[in-house]
């Protein structure tokens, strides 16, 4: 069955209530399975479920059509599952605290498990105390999610008092972009590292339209939220280091280095104190994450440097008006928010080795590796490397490997479509679309 919303020209399979879901464009189901197993795993554990992610990365979506639609299937009946989305006019009144308790109170009519499911709860007046009181419902489950900087934030735990879970989504994975878009990978590969991976991209037809959508999000709700939030007096400031960093993904900085940018680039004095805050303000946003630096045969985090990646490549291409469209650089970035989504801990690897020169002295030379991703007990030494035409550039890439003295495993990803294959020193060489499209990919 499918009912169509006129007003959004949009179609919804299998979901009633036609109004209700105008707000979500949705023109295809989208997968977001990781996600919906972790609601599903949460289900009664008495903690309220935060889900938090950066603006208009599916928080909503996850919730109001995913979620709501397994518990359906699973023989939940629509009257125990109260849905509130306090960003329609329609249920303002809601938006007082007491009003929506009482709400509540009255919609539980017996003694059966109710989910309560409340989107863009910020809104509401004192929502802490409100959802804290939901707690106190012995056949009540509440999950929300929020769009102000108290779920932009890592700062939810405090909020909560430890009576709230948090599980954070990010934009689109490759994967789940081309489930959904399908296709030709290339095709699809191309789209996805110019524009990102913000659900409702999938829903534009044209070029225009998708950097229109990124540029505007970028100037109205993502700067705007972090300007109002932590009362930045200079703007610009603040918008060219995003320009730098943009422009500068996967190298190595810190906020001195940044500083000295902004006096011989754009010949403006920035202290690298005011920069280090501006960088806290980005990651506490989601928009950056940081990969720290981490000796691997000394065993321990150097600080002195680290490296910035854009959770969405498509903002860090907006932020850049759709130019420095290196696809080396963006493929490392993309590969970094692959790990992050696999629960991976990213890290930048350095590993220091001794080398004679030609006069037979001794030199001390770094080498880096991309990324150490760790998860429990494994651990992964990777590279990124757009393509492996001949021996020398295996040497070349393959050489900060070679010098790690432990047995986890070590990868090259290249672009190049090839087949798995593993040489003599034991490095694993894998396809990108292999790495992206296969879950296990690392345990190849």
């Amino acid at each position: 069955m499918q009912k169509t919303c006129k007003k959004q020209n949009i179609t919804i399979f299998a979901l009633k209530n036609c109004q209700y879901w105008q707000k979500f464009n949705v023109k295809m189901e989208i997968k977001r399975d990781k996600y919906l197993q972790q609601l599903i795993e949460s289900r009664q554990n008495g903690f309220i479920k935060v889900v938090t992610g950066i603006r208009r990365c599916g928080k909503s979506y996850l919730l109001n059509v995913l979620f709501y639609k397994y518990l359906l299937a699973n023989g939940i009946s629509e009257d125990h599952i109260i849905r509130i989305d306090l960003e329609d006019r329609l249920n303002k009144d809601l938006r007082n605290p007491d009003t929506m308790l009482h709400y509540v109170h009255n919609r539980i009519k017996d003694k059966d498990l109710y989910y309560i499911i409340i989107d863009e709860v910020q809104l509401m007046d004192e929502f802490v105390d409100v959802l804290n009181s939901f707690r106190h419902i012995e056949n009540a489950d509440t999950y929300v999610t929020g769009s102000n900087s108290h779920f932009l934030s890592s700062d939810i735990p405090t909020e909560f008092r430890g009576r709230g879970e948090t599980i954070h989504i990010n934009p689109l994975s490759f994967s789940e972009f081309y489930s959904a878009k399908g296709g030709d990978k290339q095709e699809a590969w191309r789209e996805y590292y110019t524009y990102g991976g913000l659900p409702l991209i999938l829903s534009f037809d044209n070029e225009e339209k998708k950097i229109n959508y990124l540029k505007n999000l970028f100037e109205t709700v993502y700067l705007a939220d972090i300007i109002e939030r932590h009362k930045v007096k200079n703007e610009n400031e603040m918008r060219e280091l995003m320009l730098i960093i943009a422009s500068s993904i996967g190298s190595p900085c810190n906020p001195t280095k940044l500083s000295n940018t902004f006096k011989s680039v754009k010949n403006v004095n920035i202290g690298s104190q005011t920069i280090s805050n501006y960088l806290s303000y980005l990651l506490d946003s989601f928009l950056l994450n940081k990969a720290i630096r981490y000796d691997i045969k000394g065993k321990k985090y150097i600080n002195t440097l680290a490296k910035y990646y854009f959770a969405d490549i498509g903002l860090r291409n907006a932020i850049l008006d759709m130019r420095q469209q290196e696809e080396t650089h963006i493929m490392e970035n993309i590969i970094y928010n692959e790990l992050i989504v696999r629960g991976y801990r990213v890290d930048v690897g350095m590993v220091e080795i001794k080398t004679l020169n030609k006069e037979g002295k001794w030199l001390r030379t770094q080498l880096e590796v991309d990324f150490i991703a760790s998860l429990g007990s494994k651990k992964y030494y990777i590279q990124s490397a757009f393509s492996i035409p001949d021996r020398e550039k295996e040497i070349q890439e393959s050489r900060s490997l070679i010098n790690i003295n432990d047995s986890f495993k070590k990868i090259i990803i290249v672009k190049d479509h090839i087949m798995p294959r593993r040489n003599e020193e034991g490095i694993l060489t894998i396809g990108l679309f292999d790495f992206l499209l296969k879950e296990n990919s690392l345990e190849m």
